[in-house]
């Protein structure tokens, strides 16, 4: 089968009846012509088969088959609303877009964080509050000598900040004032923890209060300088001690910190920050529906933030049907170096683009947004296999599996949109939305082993399409 015929959209502009088949209109009654020009439907497309790597491709009308499966959209039942997708701005990130010239730095942040032609659209960042494990070094705002404390938190400073994540940041936010940013640490100051290192240990229960105001230090400092902060999550990966830096923090502890002394503690400074917790695997869905039956913890809490690198997707559902009042996000996926791009659009579209939206979360963020050639910066302990969604090596940019992952949400599922209803088919997983603007977004993977044709409905309206397997194709429908 060619190429050409198994990417190719077939578009019936006509009513059509929803009965045992669709109304047929000969092909030979529509002229080719590009997605843009008949301006109802645009197809972006990554296939790897044919090397076709987030491409918009040309459009076909011809008669809508009623001999392929259908994907049905219904607009009017709605579910959640969509705070973004991207990925975390770690310190190693920042710290490799500073270096850039500044009309290469310039060049990459427009393609990074606006719509136009083919730049993806990221809205949404995550960053560490201190250090993550992808910095060159472990540090925090508050770091002593051994021996010595700062319960006042008077030697407080941002400084490890300023020289690349602030200016990287403010030139985002120059380009996009929307972007959400969600804040996570890795490990409060040692001399706050049992152990006094880096990494494990254990918050110590004296030092409650003097962490929760290391949060708000945190969030006031950076607004002072035009970064505002949507939401934060309490510990990144509470059930982990082996990354440096890291902490362990049980739901009873998590539960306590909440609702005695950070809840308290934003809630008297008036910041809106959003308080999320957990922020781990989904083989732990117990840890954030104990902390949510806590209900003097719960008032303060938004919602529940979950990896994949344990369970399965569905216990985000799980945590809402326990909680449905409350939020549900996804905040971390790591691609491993070197990255093989079929094999990771098989995992990160089907089980989070697709799998984690279809389970209520309102985001997902891709682990990480840039490394060298090297897979660096990183920690001594910290990740040396996590690969960028970017390659950087000096102004010269690789565009790594996580970029297209994210591409094909981000540039088309705006804030505040809502996913809709649409029907799974075997060997199709996709997940449907509609934009503050009216306009249907529809992504589909092709998890079989061979080209799939179908069709998808939506109104009064259908369209034809094939995908290559493990070829995944954004549907942007009017």
């Amino acid at each position: 089968m060619p190429a050409i015929f198994r990417t190719t959209l077939a578009l019936l502009l006509s009513t059509f009846l929803l009965t045992d088949g669709f109304c047929q209109k000969t092909a030979n009654k529509h002229k080719k012509s590009t997605a843009g020009t008949n301006g109802a439907v645009e197809l972006w497309l990554t296939d790897p088969t044919d090397s076709i790597l987030f491409k918009r491709e040309k459009v076909a009308q011809s008669a809508v088959s009623n001999q392929s499966p259908t994907i049905k959209i219904n607009k009017l039942k709605a579910y959640q609303s969509i705070d973004g997708f991207g990925y975390a701005l770690t310190g190693g990130s920042a710290m490799l877009i500073n270096k850039m010239t500044p009309a290469g730095r310039a060049k990459l942040l427009h393609e990074l964080f606006t719509t136009q032609g083919n730049a993806i659209g990221v809205s949404y960042l995550r960053i560490s509050v201190g250090s993550s494990d992808l910095d060159d070094h472990v540090f925090s705002y508050d770091d002593l000598p051994k021996g010595e404390t700062d319960p006042e938190l008077k030697k407080f400073s941002l400084a490890n900040d300023e020289g690349n994540l602030m200016p990287v940041l403010k030139q985002i936010l120059a380009i996009n004032p929307k972007l959400k940013i969600l804040i996570s640490p890795w490990s409060p100051p040692a001399w706050m923890k049992t152990n006094e290192e880096t990494y494990g240990g254990n918050l110590k229960p004296e030092y409650y209060k003097t962490y929760a105001q290391y949060f708000i230090k945190y969030i006031t400092g950076m607004a002072a300088r035009g970064i505002i902060i949507d939401a934060l999550t309490i510990q990144n990966e509470p059930l982990n001690p082996k990354n440096n830096p890291s902490m362990v923090m049980e739901a009873p502890q998590q539960a306590d910190f909440i609702a005695n002394d950070l809840g308290p503690a934003l809630a008297t400074a008036k910041l809106k920050t959003k308080i999320i917790l957990y922020d781990h695997n989904a083989d732990r869905p117990d840890y954030p529906i104990s902390v949510l039956d806590n209900k003097a913890a719960a008032k303060y809490v938004d919602g529940s933030a979950f990896h994949l690198y344990g369970g399965k997707i569905d216990a985000l559902s799980t945590v809402h049907n326990a909680h449905p009042n409350k939020g549900l996000y996804f905040t971390e996926q790591w691609v491993g170096s070197p990255g093989n791009l079929k094999n990771e659009l098989k995992f990160h579209v089907k089980e989070i683009i697709v799998g984690a939206t279809r389970n209520w979360s309102r985001n997902v963020i891709e682990w990480n947004l840039a490394a060298d050639q090297n897979q660096e910066p990183h920690t001594t302990g910290g990740c040396n296999r996590c690969l960028g969604a970017i390659t950087i090596t000096g102004d010269a940019v690789t565009r790594n599996p996580a970029y297209y992952i994210i591409a094909h949400a981000a540039k088309f599922v705006r804030p505040g949109s809502k996913r809709v209803e649409s029907n799974l088919l075997p060997g199709l997983p996709n997940v449907a939305f509609v934009n503050p603007d009216g306009k249907l977004v529809l992504i589909v993977y092709n998890d079989d082993s061979s080209s799939r044709s179908f069709n998808i409905a939506f109104g009064k309206k259908a369209v034809s399409s094939a995908l290559n397997a493990g070829a995944v194709g954004t549907y942007v429908l009017n």
